[in-house]
């Protein structure tokens, strides 16, 4: 499934084209990545890592590729929230989970905030986790949000560290990232190519979409320029909005049936591969209908009154929790036009005018028991991108890689 500009023009979504900034002819004549053109390269697997929660299962989180060494960080079992280096091993097309070539450890897991997440919201007795990581420049910096804001209390959202995660007390922070609710900017980060950088405000986005509480965070994808020197320099760290959706003005609707978002997006990662003008945006959604109630596999009980007198339940074959539901679900895209945003930055549009131009699903060559993307991550010298498939391996993740011209992805040598 692919929806293209019809398919936006079908929603209600209408465009008059990408806007062309005075002087920027050349980033306006780049290519838009199309479905057909985000071509499966391979997969890797992860290993185990050590006994307990200090694993690689139940995990996967805040994906981000380290240029300096060829390497990806990655966050560990959920409950640990630990980070730890792994390498990138051969990338190959196989049948089967278990011929595939494993990554190995460069670092083992550990907590990169030495024990400051509680500091990110102190009112806020729910679990902290970390939303993003990005090394840039000799740092890493490692962006986090509180679960369950339900006071929309969260102000800071970002730390400064090194990338030997072997040394400690060289942690700073959390510091706050621009003006708008730390439910906006406490996710998923990447680099600006170069081009584009003067057009969008900055080397770097940062962007957070879809947490509990939709009043503290951006209903649909966001993101916003920063440069990452400016954290915990300047206060707040200067960030330009190029789009994120408000409560007031979602992408869609909350509770809807639709191919864009609803209250089962969930949006994990975004990359802007070089020589295009996309950014594009990885999670998941729910294509089938929207229902709010407690999940049953018992198809016979869809829609009748739940126990508590009420909720209904929802048919959903693969969550029985209560909540949110659309079976099914699908690994997904939202593919933006860079110009647009460069029109947000510019002043013509308002960050929430922008919409995507298409949104696709991908099909991940293994299957899994639920439908999670926890993770992307992108090398811009070799146009590849990485993407977390949650519960792939038994309770490890997998990770595909793609790239974004349409051709295959030539051998890296010397980067294993």
């Amino acid at each position: 499934m692919a929806l293209v500009l019809a398919g936006a023009a079908a929603a209600g979504f209408t465009r008059k084209g990408a806007i062309q900034e005075k002087g920027s002819p050349a980033l306006a004549g780049l290519p838009l990545v199309q479905p057909a053109t985000l071509v499966y390269q391979g997969s890797f697997r992860l290993p185990l890592g050590d006994e307990g929660d200090s694993t690689f299962a139940y995990g996967g989180t805040a994906l981000a590729f380290n240029p300096a060494r060829g390497s990806l960080f990655l966050v560990g079992h959920d409950w640990r929230q630990y980070v730890a280096e792994i390498s990138v091993p051969d990338i190959r097309h196989r049948s089967s989970v278990a011929e595939l070539a494993t990554a190995a450890v460069l670092q083992p897991l550990s907590d990169v905030t030495e024990g400051k997440m509680k500091t990110l919201n102190p009112g806020d007795p729910n679990a902290k986790k970390i939303g993003g990581l990005l090394p840039y420049r000799g740092k890493l910096y490692v962006s986090a949000y509180s679960y369950y804001d339900g006071a929309g209390t969260q102000v800071l959202s970002h730390f400064v560290t090194g990338q030997d995660l072997s040394v400690k007390g060289d942690v700073d922070g959390p510091f706050r990232v621009g003006k708008e609710k730390a439910g906006f900017v406490s996710g998923y980060m990447t680099l600006v190519p170069a081009a584009w950088q003067a057009a969008l405000g900055g080397p770097a986005l940062t962007g957070q979409c879809c947490l509990a509480i939709v009043g503290r965070t951006s209903s649909g994808p966001a993101v916003f320029s920063v440069d990452p020197a400016d954290i915990g320099v300047k206060n707040p760290a200067p960030a330009t909005p190029l789009v994120y959706y408000p409560s007031e003005t979602p992408l869609t609707s909350w509770g809807s049936t639709n191919p864009y978002y609803n209250g089962t997006t969930e949006v994990r990662g975004v990359v802007f591969p070089e020589g295009t003008r996309s950014v594009l945006f990885f999670g998941r959604h729910g294509l089938g209908p929207f229902c709010y109630g407690g999940g049953t596999k018992n198809e016979e009980l869809k829609g009748k009154r739940m126990p508590d007198g009420v909720n209904n339940y929802c048919y959903d074959p693969q969550d029985d929790s209560k909540g949110t539901h659309g079976f099914p679900y699908a690994y997904y895209v939202w593919a933006y036009d860079a110009m647009d945003l460069a029109a947000v930055k510019g002043g013509h549009k308002r960050p929430w005018q922008v919409k995507p131009y298409a949104v696709w699903k991908l099909d991940f060559p293994f299957p899994a028991p639920g439908v999670r993307l926890n993770g992307a991550a992108y090398d811009g010298a070799t146009g590849r991108i990485f993407l977390v498939q949650t519960y792939a391996d038994g309770a490890k993740p997998l990770i595909h890689v793609y790239t974004a011209d349409g051709r295959p992805s030539a051998p890296v040598a010397g980067r294993q």
